[in-house]
C-alpha cells in the first residue's frame, strides 16, 4: 500500500431517471478519520454506507463530504383531500333547498377551494429510488478512488521530502561520530591540559582525584549512545518510508526520538564542529516532523 498525504479533493456527478447528483469530498490534515457529512434532506438514511464506503479506503484525516441532489424534471400530482371533498358536497346537499337555481359544482369551483386539492411534486416509486441511491453511491466510491489516488500521488512526493531528511540525517550522525574531538588520543590531550591547567592554578588539588573526575566527566559526555540511536533511528524511518500503509504516527514517535538526541548531542558536545552539526540536525528533524503532518 503506497504513503497517502492526507490533502486531496474529489469530485464526481452524474444523473438518474430525473436527478442530477454531485459529490465533492475534501480532505485535510487530521489526527484520526473525521468524516462531515452534508446530505439533501431526505437522504439521510445514506449516511451509513456513505461512511462505510470512506472509511473502506481512507484511514485518516478530516474529510468534508457533500451531495448535492437536483430534479431536471418536475412532475406535479393532484392530491384530493377526500374529507375536504365530503364536507364540500354534505353542505351542498344542506343548503340545496335554499338554492334558487342548484348547479352541479364545477371543477374550477372545487379548485377554488382552499385544502380541497393539495398540488405537490410528484415523489418517486420505491424502484425508482433504489436505482437513484444505487447510482448515488456507486459515483462515490468513484469519488474516493479518485480522492485516494491524489492523496498517494502527493504521498509519492512526501515519501521523497521525507527520505531526503533522513538521508541527511544519517549524513549529519556519521560527521558526529567522525569528528576529530571524539577520538581517545584527542580526549586524553584535552583531559591532560584541564587537569594541568587546575593544578597549575590551585597546586594543593590532587592530581589523581582530578584526573579521576575528568575521566568520569568524559564518560558522561560521550556521544557513542546518542550516535547509535540516531543510527537505528534512522534505519526505522527508512523501513517505514518503504513499507508504505498509513506509517504517519509512527514516523512522527521516531522524529521525537530524532529531536531527543539531537538536543543530547547538543547539551554534551564539547567541540564547535559537533555542536554546529547537532544544530543542524535540530533544523532537518523540525522539517522532517512538519511533513510528516501532512502523512496519513
Amino acid at each position: 500500500m503506497a504513503l497517502q498525504s492526507m490533502t486531496g479533493f474529489a469530485r464526481s456527478e452524474g444523473a438518474t431517471g430525473r436527478h442530477h447528483w454531485t459529490w465533492e469530498i475534501r480532505s485535510v490534515n487530521g489526527k484520526g478519520l473525521d468524516l462531515r457529512l452534508r446530505l439533501p434532506q431526505g437522504m439521510e438514511a445514506l449516511e451509513g454506507e456513505v461512511r462505510r464506503v470512506i472509511s473502506a479506503q481512507v484511514s485518516r484525516g478530516n474529510l468534508q463530504v457533500s451531495l448535492s441532489v437536483t430534479t431536471m424534471e418536475n412532475r406535479i400530482d393532484a392530491v384530493l383531500n377526500e374529507d375536504a371533498l365530503s364536507a364540500v358536497l354534505a353542505l351542498r346537499d344542506r343548503l340545496g333547498p335554499a338554492i334558487v337555481e342548484p348547479t352541479a359544482l364545477r371543477l374550477d369551483t372545487l379548485l377554488s377551494i382552499r385544502g380541497l386539492v393539495d398540488l405537490r411534486e410528484a415523489e418517486d416509486g420505491e424502484e425508482e429510488r433504489a436505482k437513484r441511491e444505487k447510482a448515488i453511491l456507486t459515483g462515490l466510491e468513484q469519488a474516493v478512488t479518485s480522492l485516494v489516488a491524489m492523496r498517494q500521488s502527493e504521498g509519492e512526493a512526501l515519501r521523497r521530502i521525507l527520505a531526503g531528511h533522513v538521508d541527511r540525517i544519517e549524513e549529519l550522525t556519521r560527521q558526529v561520530e567522525a569528528d576529530p574531538s571524539r577520538s581517545p588520543e584527542e580526549i586524553a590531550r584535552r583531559l591532560e591540559a584541564q587537569v594541568a591547567a587546575l593544578i597549575g592554578a590551585a597546586p594543593a588539588l590532587d592530581a589523581d582525584r582530578l584526573y579521576m573526575e575528568a575521566a568520569l566527566l568524559a564518560t558522561k559526555a560521550d556521544l557513542r549512545e546518542e550516535i547509535d540511536r540516531l543510527t537505528a533511528h534512522v534505519a526505522a524511518a527508512h523501513e517505514l518510508l518503504a513499507q508504505g500503509a498509513p506509517v504517519g504516527r509512527k514516523l512522527d514517535f521516531i522524529a521525537q526520538e530524532f529531536n531527543r538526541e539531537s538536543n543530547t548531542i547538543c547539551s554534551k558536545s564539547n567541540s564547535v564542529a559537533v555542536t554546529t552539526a547537532g544544530i543542524e540536525l535540530k533544523v532537518v528533524i523540525d522539517q522532517f516532523r512538519e511533513q510528516i503532518q501532512n502523512l496519513e
